[in-house]
């Protein structure tokens, strides 16, 4: 069983991620080499015609190339992809900053700078075993930069039958508002509605009751439905029925509308 790193937000939310261990990192960067090689044999291929001119010229280019193509690699695209390289993409692995906040772009500069470092004396020695015995799997340019490398799950679409049942929705009988309602929430407003609804158990009481109490005085703002069917209605609810009109276009429909699911989580 892989470890887990647990975060909890100043706004009562709890996080867990599932952190890769050495073995799948070491696949990761091996597919990564593979790239660097390529690209690194695809630069010798044009370093080669800077001997014509001079040979020491033409060694000094290839050497600096890949250098600079072997670092760069793993900067421009853990900046670009938000923690991944090919390799990391493969294997559906990220890195993050160690406390879950954004991951800036001197960590990245940073770890990767450290790599030459964690490569000694060969294959990663020195990595390899800093992240056997760290118990977050960090390589010394994790430890440095305040990294970790997780597992990236793909996100598997949300059971709205399950998430929905049993809940009376008394917004649907004003149809005209409900159509006028889907028109004016953006796919972000639909996405964060729906996710605050799959997490509401990860919430503190306290910031759960305000975050639904924003989102519901929103979504009012947006269309005003008859008094009759949103009075004493709690803003937990009021969402959880927004969502219903957002996501299913029926009450009676089994299963969700798709472009509107792929919408929201896309």
């Amino acid at each position: 069983m892989n470890p887990t790193l647990k975060i909890r937000t100043p706004e009562g939310i709890a996080f867990s991620f599932a952190l890769a261990g050495p073995v799948v990192r070491c696949l990761a960067w091996i597919i990564d080499f593979l790239v660097v090689a390529t690209g690194a044999t695809i630069i010798n291929k044009f370093g080669q015609l800077a001997g014509l001119v001079s040979p020491d010229l033409a060694q000094a280019i290839m050497v600096l190339s890949y250098f600079v193509f072997s670092i760069g690699y793993g900067i421009v695209l853990e900046w670009s992809w938000r923690g991944q390289t090919v390799g990391k993409r493969l294997l559906r692995l990220r890195v993050m900053d160690a406390h879950g906040l954004r991951l800036q772009f001197h960590q990245v500069l940073l770890r990767n700078l450290l790599r030459f470092v964690d490569m000694l004396p060969a294959l990663y020695l020195v990595g390899g075993l800093a992240s056997f015995f760290n118990r977050r799997a960090q390589r010394l340019g994790d430890l440095a930069a305040n990294t970790v490398v997780v597992y990236n799950p793909k996100p598997a679409e949300p059971d709205l039958d399950q998430l929905l049942a049993g809940k009376f929705n008394s917004l649907r009988q004003h149809p005209h508002l409900e159509a006028r309602l889907r028109q004016r929430v953006s796919p972000d407003e639909a996405r964060l509605a729906l996710q605050a609804l799959m997490r509401r158990d990860e919430l503190d009481p306290a910031p759960r009751v305000a975050l639904f109490s924003e989102l519901a005085e929103h979504f009012k703002s947006l269309v005003m439905f008859p008094a009759e069917s949103v009075e004493a209605m709690p803003d937990e609810q009021y969402v959880r029925n927004v969502v219903d009109i957002l996501f299913r276009t029926h009450a009676a429909e089994a299963k969700p509308a798709s472009a509107e699911m792929a919408r929201a989580l896309g």
